[in-house]
């Protein structure tokens, strides 16, 4: 089995196939499978955007990236949850607000959902007429842009992390909450299209334990609003967000001299 392996690694990286023996031929892509679970398991991951609760710093059809090991390992960060793992281990750094996340989703813990994280572990959250307050202090917000179907909005977090929302109305059911204090180990998530966002603010999500947490987007790798496996459709790819980094956004004044 290990001479199995050691040619499964070979002929992956080099891409020769010798001197096998008949059980090679079936060890091999069983090893394939195991070699590439391993590395989407510890280093790396890719997500499929399927709605908008993240327009339009996200897209649907967005294929994203995720670092795994950032914010260290957890038993969700292997398939089906089966790690031997109880909390987090080998964290490299600590989720901060701002972050883009993929995490499981609680009630069922089989479902990824991708928002971004504003509250950390005792945290008072509160939204008023769709501003959100963070610790009792109103996040600034700046307008920077309005159409006939929503207004979007720069946020600046006390971290000094800038991102942009859009919202549709400043009543929707999600624009007014009572506060929400976040409890220790746990964290609260928002979209960025708020008044179009199944997140923290409704109990179908609620907090997120740090066990959920799957790992931090770093990219867009490609975008498409249909399948990639439609060759016909790679016309639509939208090739503007290839290997786009979703933290970078225009500033206001960069807004105004384009």
């Amino acid at each position: 089995m290990k001479s199995a392996l050691i040619k499964t690694l070979k002929f992956i990286i080099f891409g020769k196939a010798k001197n096998y023996k008949k059980k090679d031929y079936f060890l091999m892509p069983l090893y394939a499978v195991l070699i590439a679970v391993f590395f989407r398991s510890l280093f790396f991951d890719h997500f499929h955007v399927p709605s908008g609760s993240m327009l339009n710093t996200l897209l649907i059809g967005d294929k994203i990236s995720i670092s795994k090991g950032v914010y260290g390992y957890s038993r969700y960060s292997f398939p089906f949850g089966l790690a031997p793992i109880k909390g987090r281990i080998f964290v490299k750094e600590q989720p901060q607000r701002g972050d883009i996340v993929v995490f499981k989703l609680p009630s069922n813990k089989r479902t990824n959902y991708v928002k971004r994280l504003v509250g950390l572990p005792g945290d008072t959250i509160r939204i008023q007429n769709g501003i959100l307050e963070i610790n009792g202090k109103e996040v600034e917000r700046l307008k920077i842009d309005t159409n006939s179907e929503y207004t979007t909005f720069v946020e600046t977090l006390p971290n000094g992390v800038k991102y942009k929302v859009i919202e549709y109305t400043q009543n929707s059911i999600a624009d007014n909450v009572p506060p929400f204090f976040v409890p220790a180990n746990h964290y609260f998530f928002m979209g960025d299209n708020r008044d179009n966002s199944q997140d923290s603010r409704f109990s179908a999500v609620g907090f997120v334990h740090e066990e959920l947490l799957l790992g931090k987007v770093n990219r867009i790798l490609i975008s498409s609003p249909n399948s990639l496996i439609n060759i016909f459709k790679w016309n639509n790819i939208r090739k503007e967000r290839f290997w786009k980094n979703p933290y970078d956004i225009k500033t206001p004044r960069e807004h105004q001299g384009n």
